[in-house]
């Protein structure tokens, strides 16, 4: 009895933790030496999300926030992702840490 009550508990775990994983939006930001596509980038407020950042370009980037409290740097060509929690509605600055007259942009919560 204990063993099947284990595998149950077991399996729920599992189910919940595959459909927890499906829920995660996923959002795609490009930047090429600098400079961010898109420049405004529109999420839903209140859910969390993945943001996948791509380094299209030819030089190394640093994708920073402050507001946001998250930073990677990324080589040429390199991609990676930051997990952005749930965020009241309003806009949320970025910008490119080695090309920073260029690389701007914000993040959109509605």
């Amino acid at each position: 009895m204990l063993k099947k009550f284990s595998v149950f508990c077991a399996t729920l775990l599992l189910a919940g933790a595959a459909s927890a994983g499906e829920d995660l939006l996923s959002f795609g930001l490009n930047c090429n030496n600098g400079v961010f596509t898109p420049k405004v980038l529109q999420v839903p407020a209140g859910k969390k999300f993945k943001l996948e950042i791509h380094n299209v370009g030819t030089e190394a980037i640093e994708f920073e926030s402050k507001q946001l409290r998250k930073e990677k740097a990324l080589s040429p060509g390199g991609t990676s992702f930051v997990v952005i929690y749930p965020l009241q509605p309003g806009e949320y600055k970025y910008f490119d840490d080695f090309h920073i007259s260029v690389g701007q942009g914000s993040i959109v919560a509605q």
